[in-house]
């Protein structure tokens, strides 16, 4: 079992977050934080983590084998976000570095965030937008903005974790919708009744689906999961949303079914190298683009902050970590 720290631990706080967080913090620990949210760059950052037990990250910051190794003293890295895939868990189990990230509590509002871009995709909002601020409605046509039906039509999730059962309850419970799903393992039959999905195979989801949801952890077994061969099988009606991680898909193919009708529409809050978007998606009318915002409300930040500083102040105080990554370390 990991002992408490007997004297006071210095934290960095690498980003800027609530000012209420930072004081929490600060009654237990010598805080270092960045209000200015400056982005720094990796050697930067590896100079201020130097003294320091623990660190706040938010998943911009990489915490690799290179980093560890420059940084003695780190003993935990207590991300504000249930992604993950900023840190390299093998390399910080390896060097006895706890991992934390914050399930749970954007379950809801991002599943809310996931149906958002669905619907605003699937009935063109954004292109409706932009042809009424561009002066174009100047009369009424029976095919103006024609999109597709949400309620009454067939959901397909793939990723049935927390986020994707709370989106099928939306689907079958909230718009009478046909909920089937694709996971790495089947849910228990009571755990299907409850969201009201039925299991298929990857393949038949995508070509019996109408709204294809993604909500996959990123990991190199889901790089590219849809690519030109998948969004191949899916319905020229289909609509993609994408609120799990960037490079779960292939942003180039996408753009490329989304250009030639192949595709009718998706809705996109994480892309491939973000912040950077793919320039064809930029440029395609009929897909909904935000900045990575699914948890983005004030009651879902402010809780995950909160577990963030929890697990660092369970940790390093009380030896007793609320949401590890690798356990093993807090009990070795």
């Amino acid at each position: 079992m990991s002992q408490p720290v007997t004297t006071r631990p210095a934290v960095l706080v690498a980003r800027a977050i609530f000012p209420d967080i930072i004081e929490q913090l600060s009654r237990h620990f010598d805080v270092e934080a960045n209000p200015d949210d400056a982005l720094w760059p990796r050697e930067e950052l590896v100079r201020r983590l130097q003294g320091k037990q623990g660190v706040f990250t938010t998943g911009s910051e990489r915490i690799d084998a290179a980093l560890l190794a420059q940084c003695p003293d780190l003993r935990i890295c207590a991300n504000m976000a249930v992604g993950y895939n900023n840190f390299d868990l093998p390399a910080m189990t390896a060097a006895g570095v706890l991992a934390t990230n914050a399930p749970g509590v954007l379950t809801e509002t991002t599943a809310d965030m996931g149906f958002a871009l669905l619907m605003a995709a699937a009935r063109r909002v954004t292109e409706g937008e932009h042809f009424l601020r561009a002066g174009r409605w100047d009369r009424w046509a029976y095919d103006m903005l024609i999109g597709q039906d949400v309620h009454g039509s067939t959901l397909g999730i793939i990723g049935m974790g927390r986020i994707g059962q709370a989106i099928a309850r939306r689907g079958a419970l909230g718009f009478g919708m046909r909920v089937i799903y694709h996971n790495r393992s089947r849910l228990p039959e009571a755990d299907e009744a409850a969201v009201g999905a039925r299991y298929v195979s990857k393949q038949e989801l995508l070509r019996t689906a109408d709204h294809v949801m993604l909500v996959v952890p990123y990991s190199a077994e889901s790089h590219h999961i849809i690519g030109a061969a998948e969004l191949a099988l899916m319905k020229p009606s289909a609509t993609l949303t994408n609120i799990a991680r960037g490079g779960i898909v292939d942003d180039a193919a996408l753009a490329a079914a989304l250009r030639e009708g192949r595709l009718a529409a998706a809705g996109l809050d994480v892309f491939e190298g973000e912040p950077r978007v793919h320039p064809e998606l930029l440029a395609c009318r009929n897909v909904v683009l935000t900045p990575h915002i699914g948890s983005a409300t004030v009651p879902t930040r402010r809780a995950m902050a909160r577990l963030a500083a929890d697990n660092l102040i369970g940790y390093l105080l009380h030896g007793k970590p609320l949401t590890p990554l690798n356990p093993q370390v807090a009990t070795a």
